[in-house]
């Protein structure tokens, strides 16, 4: 791994060079496993394999051999693009978005299978020759088609695939995959004109990438989408049901919804359903100036896993993963406000604000955070405009904040999340702070097993 101090450590990314998109997180006897958009070449989106890692904890990840490797000749030619893994029938499965050199936006739905599935670390996957989803719908004008998410509803298996259409209008497509090898197209789930979308994104986006969708342990259902505007831009959420419609299948209703990360350095998430919760992790890209990530030999990182869970109002709810706590050291090395306590390169620092409070992360992030109010405040250094983030009012705010290099996670009460990347100058030497009439803090550095 990188020596750099700004290389994240604990998170999830190859040992050089690109990652984007996490992909197929998927549980697997007593491990989870976890994929991952890469370029093994360079730090720049390009020839895009599958990474792999796999942790028996969600706190100690171990690397494995690459999984997918685009095909010379094949669907996935010029790259094998986002998707998710799922069992089918005892076989680990991968489901993917193959890229030939002509796609022009418009990509395939491919599988690939574990060659062995009774191997703990799922090291060897054998693609399927042909796509079992070749192009979208030829009359619904379809000019970028990717990202298959499979899920299962009242004991069927079906998918969603990300779409943006002519007139600029973005959409989620759904099908029938039963039958995983056997693709029936069964209508638009529901598109970029739907009024609660409106109000919860925007109009901007002419295309919604990697569809994800999870069923809440209340029962709501979670629609996650990645907003696509001619570049990656934000990330949002729906909260609604899922209910069977005689036209087409499945129809989801929204009620509410709103940015799915409020900060500026997240996209593409992906999500685990598992019996009693929901998991999610996303990608950080880099911010940091042209040719930097290049000479750094390293660029982007996934986030830590954040457990997902709706409020009784419909808004969500994000916590970082409980296990997480176990990087923490035996000790904490600050447990009062104040001054003058030096920040280590990764820690986990929990702070409760009871009136108006400031919490300076050395010189590259400040947070305001005004309980009366309602607000959370980030400022990073070298932003003009700050990220403001609104919560219920309350006599008091919990913010967590985790830090990994230059990853920056803050987690306001379990309302909202902002993820920043903040970079260390050479020599620099940050100091912790906290102001703030009877404010509570308590920080902890990550020790535990990097990612090896």
């Amino acid at each position: 791994m990188s020596p750099d101090s700004n290389a994240p450590r604990y998170r999830v990314r190859p040992p050089a060079n690109w990652i984007n998109d996490p992909n197929g997180p998927f549980r697997w006897g007593d491990r989870y496993h976890l994929f991952y958009q890469h370029n093994p070449g360079a730090p720049v989106h390009a020839d895009i394999h599958w990474g792999h890692a796999s942790s028996p904890d969600l706190a100690r990840w171990q690397h494995h051999p690459i999984a997918l490797t685009p095909t010379p000749g094949g669907p996935d030619e010029a790259g094998c693009w986002s998707g998710c893994v799922v069992d089918d029938d005892g076989v680990p499965t991968a489901v993917y978005t193959g890229i030939d050199h002509h796609h022009t936006g418009l990509g395939t739905v491919c599988l690939a299978r574990a060659a062995d599935p009774d191997d703990p670390a799922l090291t060897e996957w054998k693609p399927l020759p042909v796509p079992v989803v070749p192009a979208p719908p030829a009359d619904l004008e379809v000019v970028m088609f990717r990202d298959p998410f499979v899920f299962r509803h009242a004991g069927r298996r079906w998918a969603l695939v990300g779409a943006g259409h002519a007139d600029g209008t973005p959409s989620i497509l759904l099908y029938d995959c039963d039958d995983l090898t056997r693709w029936r197209f069964a209508g638009v789930l529901l598109d970029g004109a739907d009024p609660v979308a409106v109000d919860a994104f925007g109009d901007k986006a002419v295309g919604w990438e990697c569809p994800q969708l999870l069923a809440a342990p209340g029962g709501d259902w979670v629609l996650m989408v990645s907003l696509w505007d001619g570049d990656p831009c934000a990330t949002g959420y729906l909260t609604g049901s899922l209910e069977p419609s005689s036209r087409h299948g499945l129809r989801f209703t929204p009620r509410t919804g709103g940015p799915l990360d409020h900060g500026r350095d997240f996209y593409a998430p992906a999500v685990l359903q598992e019996p009693e919760r929901a998991l999610m992790w996303g990608w950080s890209w880099e911010s940091r100036g042209p040719g930097r990530a290049e000479r750094a030999d390293w660029a982007g990182v996934l986030t830590a896993p954040r457990a997902v869970d709706v409020h009784a109002d419909g808004t969500l709810r994000v916590l970082p993963a409980p296990e997480l706590d176990r990087l923490r050291a035996p000790e904490p090395f600050v447990t009062v406000p104040g001054t003058g306590a030096r920040l280590p390169d990764a820690y986990d620092l929990t702070v409760t604000a009871r009136t108006l409070t400031t919490v300076r992360l050395g010189e590259g992030l400040t947070l305001r955070i005004d309980p009366a109010a309602g607000t959370l405040t980030v400022r990073r250094a070298g932003r003009p405009a700050p990220v403001e983030v609104r919560i219920p009012r309350g006599a008091e705010l919990h913010v967590r904040v985790l830090v990994d290099g230059s990853l920056y996670e803050v987690f306001a009460d379990d309302r909202a999340t902002v993820t920043e990347r903040v970079y260390r100058r050479p020599g620099d030497a940050p100091e912790l702070t906290v102001t703030g009439a009877e404010a509570t803090v308590t920080a902890w550095e990550l020790v535990g097993p990097t990612l090896n």
